[in-house]
């Protein structure tokens, strides 16, 4: 297990009387590709802008390395920052923008020519020194952000949604690039982002936020399949989220109907969120469902077919490789393994930290 790099502790931060982190606690470990993922004004780029150094929180406390660095400013951190917007400087051909921050550090020539190129063949862009910024794609205006970024050699890269203006081919293109710089560097990414997907591409560790506060921290494997709450389970993909009766340890009944599950401690007889994945819902000949409905709706996804099947007065979503024409009759199926159980909220607080988006 890699050591603890950096621990946020109890940090708090208002913008014109309004909490935007409460009281948040977050370690990051050494080599980590964490993501911040969440709604906007979630708190996450804030996070973000407290580790780089660009705000100062309220309350609380930024130790690097064993290190507080709390008052330090960012051009004393060990860390750099990509942003959204690249930030080339237009004037400057690109080994000029790169060799930036190493000739404010009063780096020599050669050693500064030498990054250059180290860096240009990292991001796989060998050759394009004396090409002007305006000259490039995004995406390779992006990758040269980067490179700008890592000669510097930080311990941490920050990445504030740094593909959010690129097109879906280049951003995956990219969030493979990301995936192979991060393990041929051995630098610790934090990365802010909306986009679920690209968080469960990325990550080995998904931090999910809402409102100031954490949701639930884990593997992308952990947050997909075991959501800790209704807020998490709807934000990280689709699901289909309805309200239950925790009949007794592994039965739920479900709009009127008793689904084995394998969830134990919920008490008898309790009010329940009940998570069931689109994927996971199993369409079968309506006499062999413990539920019966019609297919309402459908959609060919290229991977698997999307329905809409109204079963019980709920809307449920399906994914499905198999295809029922709208009007279908079907039963549906669950696994038991596959049904999530979740408390619900206790308090109209509580609801708000979990539910609203």
């Amino acid at each position: 297990m890699n050591k603890v790099l950096i621990d946020l502790k109890n940090i708090s931060k208002s913008f014109d009387g309004e909490m935007v982190l409460d009281d948040l606690n977050l370690y990051i470990r050494e080599n980590e590709f964490l993501t911040l993922l969440g709604p906007s004004g979630c708190g996450k780029t804030t996070t973000l802008r407290i580790l780089g150094g660009f705000t100062s929180p309220d309350q609380g406390k930024v130790i690097f390395d064993g290190q507080d660095i709390t008052k330090l400013p960012p051009n004393k951190r060990q860390l750099n920052t990509v942003f959204q917007k690249y930030a080339l400087f237009t004037h400057m051909n690109i080994a000029e923008n790169i060799a930036f921050g190493l000739k404010i550090k009063n780096k020599s020539k050669s050693y500064i020519n030498d990054k250059i190129k180290y860096a240009l063949k990292l991001v796989n862009l060998d050759g394009y020194e004396n090409r002007m910024p305006d000259s490039l794609s995004g995406g390779q205006q992006q990758r040269i952000a980067i490179a700008r970024a890592i000669v510097n050699e930080p311990k941490v890269l920050l990445l504030d949604e740094p593909l959010g203006a690129l097109d879906l081919k280049m951003r995956q293109d990219m969030q493979y690039e990301l995936i192979r710089l991060k393990n041929e560097l051995g630098i610790t990414f934090i990365y802010v982002t909306h986009d679920q997907e690209e968080a469960l591409t990325m990550s080995d560790t998904i931090v999910v936020m809402n409102k100031g506060y954490i949701q639930q921290i884990g593997s992308p494997e952990r947050i997909y399949n075991e959501p800790e709450n209704a807020f998490v389970a709807d934000f990280i993909g689709d699901s289909n989220i309805i309200d239950g009766i925790m009949i007794e340890d592994k039965l739920v009944e479900i709009l009127g109907v008793k689904f084995p599950c394998v969830d134990t401690g919920f008490g008898n007889q309790k009010p329940v969120d009940v998570v069931i994945r689109p994927e996971d819902v199993i369409l079968t000949d309506p006499l062999k469902g413990r539920i019966s409905g019609t297919v309402t709706h459908l959609i060919f996804k290229g991977v698997h077919y999307e329905m809409e099947v109204t079963a019980g007065g709920y809307e449920w979503l399906v994914h499905s490789t198999s295809m029922f024409p709208v009007g279908t009759n079907v039963g549906i199926q669950v696994d038991p393994f596959n049904i999530q159980i979740m408390n619900k909220p206790e308090s109209e607080d509580e609801e708000a930290v979990m539910i609203d988006e």
